[in-house]
């Protein structure tokens, strides 16, 4: 996967829990810490902060994997219309890495459960 290599991928294998435990992609990214906090009340959904909770190796290693890619990424054209260049166009640089950090989190977390191998979607610039 790109953003991924050999250390991220053993820091998953080495540090994080079997990927069964968790139900969904979502709570395997809340457990690294990269999904945002919720203070939703009343049917008003709010997302706070990211939460920084789990495990901060992997997290790391993760958002600067993400951040290498984002890089990588600007040195050539974001087509218009993907999430990534819309997120680019009124975010800063590192709320789009850690958000692109959670969508590659939620990958890994499908690739292991499902065991298969990474596969590029057609189409798609980001992950």
């Amino acid at each position: 996967m790109p953003g991924v290599g050999p250390i991220t991928a053993l820091a998953v294998e080495a540090f994080a829990p079997c990927m069964t435990s968790f139900k969904r992609g979502r709570d395997f990214a809340a457990w690294l810490g990269l999904a945002p906090l919720q203070h939703s009340s009343g049917g008003k959904e709010r997302l706070g902060r990211v939460s920084k909770a789990g495990q901060d190796d992997i997290r790391k290693l993760l958002i600067m994997g993400a951040m290498s890619r984002l890089n990588w990424l600007g040195r050539k054209s974001i087509p218009d219309g993907v999430w990534l260049a819309k997120l680019m166009k009124r975010k800063p640089q590192m709320l789009v890495a850690i958000a692109l950090a959670n969508k590659m989190a939620r990958a890994i977390w499908a690739m292991l459960t499902r065991n298969e191998d990474y596969r590029e979607l057609a189409g798609a610039v980001a992950v």
